[in-house]
């Protein structure tokens, strides 16, 4: 009965794959005029599909000449609507030619899902006049992002604390920052916000609430030594960025001299983020082998994914001195059965010096054996060499990073781990 039933479900599944198959044949066939159509013609100069009519709702227009000149061109597949199914993440990869540079890759994001960005426009219509729907240009002007006008001096934290990760608890210091270093004006270098024309105004503040990603890319620049990928320009709601590399999970079978080169980097790069020159405390509070990339030439490791990185002000938290600020904060191990899990208190990362979250967040979902990714386990550092897993250390040291025995022990873990992993790549950069 039972082998009868399976036989069954077998065939059901046959069917069901054949039809798929057969419908996609039949789309292909009956769409095969559009779809050399769109094989032929450039989209990303076309200002519906870059959404410029949303501006200044938009993630700005720095790149627009570049778009409608025709200098990016989206790479094969990447030109067919008829895969958007599978593309929810809205990320396509393209071509960027200069005169004199040639053409190189980069990466275009919408930063959103399509209903994700759909919710932008609802939520701006729904803050502006209570209904769903509205026009959009008209509506921005009844906003918040609009009542911060030319008459504003400063971006101060009243006015956006809380919109986004990346100003959960921000310091005037931030935010000074962000508005120096926003890319999307032509008058860059001033923190007063004064000095942005009123679309550019919105345009960042939107950014801001909506995904700050552009933003930490801008203010943390791969071009200062931050671990980022480079922010390139925008037009409408599509953000270029610098092309990376196959992103940390292609390694995940690499060989294991690779592999702990790159856990090494990944340890520096929590250290970086967390202990700095400047005090800011950037925290990931997603991190997964997506999220990172390898570039092919030089090996290096980036953050390719920065949408949820809060940044705490050490300055401001000791000028301040909140409760038990001074007292080391530990992160709590969390054991689900879920991939890329983290569990952290934003309002305790705001209000501490000393935290070991992003240590805490490599070990455990990236290095030790409780990371899980895509039907596997045992993280980037597993199956190591017969001598090193004989000797024990390696072990030891991932499982006290990623869930302590004892107090403070995550602290020690890390510091010993990063300097054992550079021991044992003999690759100190």
């Amino acid at each position: 009965m039972l082998r009868l039933v399976s036989l069954k479900l077998g065939r059901l599944y046959r069917y069901v794959k054949l039809a798929v198959l057969g419908s996609l044949a039949a789309a292909l066939v009956l769409n095969t005029h559009s779809l050399l159509a769109s094989l032929q013609r450039n989209e990303l100069s076309e200002r519906r599909f870059l959404q410029l009519n949303k501006c200044p709702a938009c993630w700005g227009t720095s790149w627009c000449r570049k778009f409608l000149n025709g200098q990016l061109r989206l790479e094969s597949w990447g030109r067919l609507r008829l895969f958007d199914f599978f593309n929810v993440k809205n990320v396509y990869f393209a071509r960027y030619g200069e005169p004199r540079e040639g053409s190189r890759r980069v990466v275009l994001k919408r930063l959103g899902s399509s209903q994700e960005l759909a919710d932008i426009d609802t939520k701006i219509c729904r803050r502006a006049t209570g209904r769903g729907r509205c026009d959009l240009l008209q509506a921005l002007h009844a906003t918040e992002f609009a009542n911060l006008n030319g008459d504003v001096r400063l971006l101060t934290p009243d006015a956006v604390e809380g919109w986004s990760d990346l100003v959960h608890c921000p310091s005037q210091r931030l935010l000074d920052r962000l508005v120096r270093r926003y890319a999307e004006t032509k008058d860059s270098g001033s923190f007063l916000l004064r000095n942005l024309k009123d679309s550019e105004r919105m345009q960042l503040l939107i950014t801001l609430a909506f995904n700050p990603e552009p933003l930490v890319l801008q203010s943390f620049p791969s071009d200062e030594g931050w671990p980022f990928a480079k922010y390139l320009g925008a037009c409408g709601r599509m953000v270029a960025v610098n092309y990376v590399g196959e992103e940390l999970w292609s390694y995940f079978n690499a060989p294991w001299e690779k592999r702990v080169d790159l856990a090494w980097q990944l340890m520096e790069i929590a250290e970086q983020l967390t202990n700095n020159d400047f005090e800011f405390a950037l925290y990931l509070l997603d991190v997964s082998f997506d999220n990172f990339a390898v570039g092919p030439r030089d090996g290096k490791v980036i953050i390719v994914d920065a949408e949820n990185v809060l940044v705490a002000d050490k300055r401001l938290i000791r000028q301040n001195k909140p409760e038990n600020w001074d007292v080391w904060y530990e992160s709590k191990f969390d054991d689900c059965d879920k991939e890329a899990c983290l569990s952290f208190s934003k309002e305790i990362l705001c209000a501490r010096v000393t935290v070991d979250h992003n240590y805490y967040a490599i070990c455990q979902n990236l290095l030790s054996r409780h990371a899980t990714w895509r039907g596997t386990s045992g993280g980037l550092l597993h199956d190591p060499p017969a001598e090193i897993a004989k000797d024990g250390r390696l072990e030891a040291l991932l499982d006290e990073c990623a869930n302590p025995k004892k107090r403070y022990g995550r602290f020690q873990a890390a510091k010993e781990l990063r300097e054992y992993l550079a021991q044992l790549s003999s690759n100190v950069r």
